[in-house]
């Protein structure tokens, strides 16, 4: 069960600061999914952090590690 985000130093980005002008409406979100030695692993970017969240709730319930932004 998910209990919210936990807050990390780094993660990559997957979308870069030049393609915002390309999404006026906000609705980009970009996912690399890979296999590793705990299993499997989903690496999500948007420019909309509540539309990304919600889509990686939807896929599974482990946990969510999230990067302040600002």
């Amino acid at each position: 069960m998910n209990d919210g985000p936990r807050y990390v130093d780094d993660l990559p980005d997957l979308i870069q600061a030049d393609e915002y002008d390309d999404y006026p409406d906000g609705n980009l979100v970009r996912l690399r999914v890979s296999f590793t030695e705990n299993g499997l692993e989903i690496l999500g970017d948007g420019m909309r952090p509540e539309a990304l969240e919600a889509l990686l709730r939807r896929i599974g319930s482990g946990p969510i590690d999230q990067m302040l932004c600002g």
